[in-house]
């Protein structure tokens, strides 16, 4: 038993070490600086020209009744009253569209109070950022970004004030207004720009996040609490693993899309069947 307790424990001090910018733990702890944070938002919408950053969560959640769990990893709201959401992206599991889809309804959700006027939402122009290490369009453009509009006339918008921002972390070519992104995109490929006082700040922080004893201890206790669900599992037959681990994962608060690749990856299922679990 202690062997196995040494070995989760250096398992897991081995991943928080080795931690990179793409790893949401981490992305978010390292963009709890305000200042970072800020930077990287006018970067990727440099028309925002936000100059103060009156809320910042990190990991927030987003409950609402009959349905399901949403957790942001950066929620930001400007001294403009902007929402911009923040999100980090290394797995393509061929749903950014409707992911995207269901984050833009739930940050109303947040905003729109009950007996509030539909006009409220107008003061909250939402912006989602998807940061990807993978071009979902296939396009190669390092930006896409998105509006609703008129079908019949382009020049014609919904004006719903929603935008969604797509960023491609393996683009080559940028245009003028994307090159201050560019050497973002290039650190989430393990790209590491010195000559930029943006990425050494931030290579500065992520150095002053490992380096944080609490962050470390919560997450090892995360990891350890996630081999001890999963050991549960085997050691209860996989029937009772599989729920024992999706119940382990809830009590953490995980986000249900992460838990349905936890217990797919965990136990060899196909995604119906993990559906099926998840919802039982």
């Amino acid at each position: 038993m202690c062997t196995n307790l040494a070995k989760n424990i250096a398992t897991a001090l081995a991943k928080w070490e080795t931690m990179t910018i793409t790893s949401d733990p981490l992305f978010g702890m390292v963009m709890e600086n305000k200042e970072i944070c800020l930077e990287l938002i006018n970067r990727a919408l440099p028309h925002l020209k936000a100059k103060k950053i009156i809320q910042l969560v990190t990991q927030k959640d987003i409950n609402v009744v009959a349905a399901r769990r949403v957790r942001y990893d950066v929620y930001v709201r400007d001294e403009h009253g902007n929402i911009i959401v923040i999100e980090m992206q290394v797995a393509d599991k061929q749903n950014l569209p409707y992911r995207l889809r269901y984050y833009q309804e739930q940050i109303d959700h947040g905003v729109l109070l009950p007996g509030k006027n539909y006009q409220d939402l107008s003061d909250h122009p939402t912006y989602v950022i998807m940061f990807c290490d993978f071009d979902y369009y296939g396009r190669g453009w390092a930006r896409y970004t998105f509006e609703n509009t008129c079908l019949r006339d382009s020049t014609l918008k919904l004006g719903d004030q929603r935008t969604v921002v797509v960023f491609n972390a393996l683009a080559k070519e940028f245009a003028q207004d994307e090159e201050p992104i560019k050497t973002f995109l290039a650190l989430m490929r393990n790209q590491v720009d010195n000559r930029s006082k943006f990425i050494t700040k931030i290579q500065n922080e992520i150095v002053r996040v490992k380096q944080d004893p609490e962050r470390r201890r919560g997450f090892m206790k995360f990891e350890l609490e996630l081999m001890d669900a999963r050991r549960e599992g085997i050691e209860k037959g996989e029937t009772k693993g599989i729920y024992a681990l999706i119940h382990t994962l809830r009590d953490l608060g995980i986000d249900e899309a992460v838990i349905k690749q936890k217990v797919m990856s965990n136990f060899n299922l196909s995604d119906a069947d993990a559906t099926k679990y998840l919802q039982n």
